[in-house]
């Protein structure tokens, strides 16, 4: 593990997945559903097809996480107009108001990592993980 990126990545994204579903069980919606929440909203009108690849989802797993969030109100879907096959997703804003819950529960659980880093070290880091993912895109 000396120069390996990918355990260490996989450890760290064990233990904070693990804190994720324990903080947002109270929300009783599937895993993935703030990640696909929070790309809707950075993406609004995103086919279904586009979102399942920035998720790393497969497309029938998107489709189950977005019936559930249009269930609840959180997400819409509208067909496109210049494509009917195509479905165009957004956020509600009861959808923003459950995201935001959801973030604030997950950023206690990351608190651990915040503070064992500091601000500098924790800004760094994202700033390194947002170049690898780049890099792998």
């Amino acid at each position: 593990m000396a120069d390996s990126v990918g355990p260490r990545v996989r450890l760290l994204r064990n233990a904070l997945a693990a804190r994720s579903i324990a903080a947002l069980e109270e929300f009783a919606l599937p895993t993935g559903s703030l990640t696909v929440l929070s790309l809707i909203a950075a993406n609004p009108g995103s086919s279904q097809t586009v979102l399942a690849r920035a998720a790393g989802l497969n497309k029938s797993a998107l489709v189950g996480i977005v019936d559930e969030l249009e269930k609840r109100g959180l997400a819409a879907r509208d067909r496109s107009a210049s494509d009917r096959r195509r479905n165009h997703l957004t956020v509600t804003p009861a959808g923003e108001a459950a995201m935001k819950a959801m973030f604030e529960r997950v950023r206690k659980g990351e608190d651990a990592v915040r503070d064992a880093l500091g601000a500098n070290e924790h800004r760094r880091l994202l700033e390194l993980l947002d170049r690898a993912n780049a890099a792998l895109e």
